[in-house]
């Protein structure tokens, strides 16, 4: 008997694609996604995004200048209510780094339709809280994905 095995997803050009299965667990009452929940799916997208780009958090805190990830706004877009049973897929593309900042663009779809959409603005930190900038193993690693 063969098993599917979860992933990180897959990358087609710029763009990092997860599939997410919605759960009892993640409705409320009624079998629609609590709100809260697109925010945990986006990121699952942004982390295995850095993931299969060879970007690992354990090796960014265990570095010479330790660095992790803050996010310091983003908006989200409720279009449609994704439901129980719902097979997604979590669309990421990293566009660009300026400074310390990280601009992410992110979309939760069913099929074709779109349910929600969300602009992020993530911030590398030194473990004092303070920004930083991307150390070069970073910028190395994500610059193919980037916006040209």
């Amino acid at each position: 008997m063969t098993h599917d095995l979860p992933t990180a997803g897959r990358f087609e050009g710029r763009t990092h694609f997860l599939p997410v299965r919605i759960y009892y667990e993640d409705t409320d009452f009624s079998g629609v996604v609590y709100h809260a929940n697109y925010l945990r799916y986006f990121e699952r997208g942004r982390s295995d995004y850095l993931r299969l780009a060879g970007v690992s958090h354990t090796e960014l805190l265990e570095g010479e200048a330790p660095t992790a990830f803050a996010v310091n706004r983003i908006t989200l877009d409720f279009v449609r209510p994704a439901r129980i049973d719902d097979a997604l897929v979590v669309a990421s593309s990293y566009d660009r780094v300026t400074g310390p900042r990280i601009f992410i663009s992110q979309t939760l779809r069913r099929g074709e339709e779109t349910l929600a959409t969300a602009a992020v603005e993530a911030c590398c930190i030194a473990l004092n809280g303070r920004p930083k900038k991307p150390p070069v193993l970073l910028l190395q690693r994500l610059q193919p994905y980037l916006e040209p």
